[in-house]
């Protein structure tokens, strides 16, 4: 678990990145591209047990060629750490030991919330928000530090 400028320096060059939205049932899995443009939802998965969990994970990583890893941290709207917080830095220290890619937590405050007004506006069922909230929460959570990454590349010395 790095800060983003030690976390950017550790990512290889031309390998995509991983956003995570880490529930307790569920794992909303985002990719971005080589380039690290844009950030794209990719599944969502039924958490069962921790090893099966990170082997799936794991599997994405290899097959999309991801550098860098990106989990959702759920600190509370007064920037304390609540047990979802303290869950998520578990998962990260515990996945930190199957892979050497750098893990960065990133601020996830209202994201799950931003994707469900975007599909309430969108007109979209309970039952079609409920299949797709997890993955498109981590997208837009990994479209967020793709967009950092921008601006910080954007800025002169």
């Amino acid at each position: 678990m790095e800060t983003l400028p030690d976390w950017t320096e550790s990512l290889p060059s031309g390998a995509g990145i991983i956003g995570l939205d880490l529930g307790t049932k569920t794992i909303g899995v985002a990719v971005s591209d080589r380039l690290r443009i844009s950030a794209t939802p990719r599944l969502t998965i039924r958490r069962t047990k921790f090893t099966k969990d990170a082997q799936d994970l794991l599997k994405i990583i290899r097959e999309d060629q991801i550098g860098g890893i990106v989990l959702g941290f759920p600190v509370n709207m007064d920037g304390s750490e609540g047990p979802r917080a303290q869950a998520t830095r578990a998962f990260a220290r515990n996945f930190g030991k199957l892979t050497d890619l750098p893990i960065l937590l990133w601020d996830e405050r209202l994201s799950t919330a931003a994707v469900e007004r975007m599909l309430i506006e969108a007109d979209s069922s309970r039952a079609q928000r409920a299949e797709v909230v997890d993955k498109l929460a981590a997208a837009y959570i990994l479209q967020g530090v793709l967009d950092r990454l921008k601006n910080l590349a954007d800025r002169p010395d």
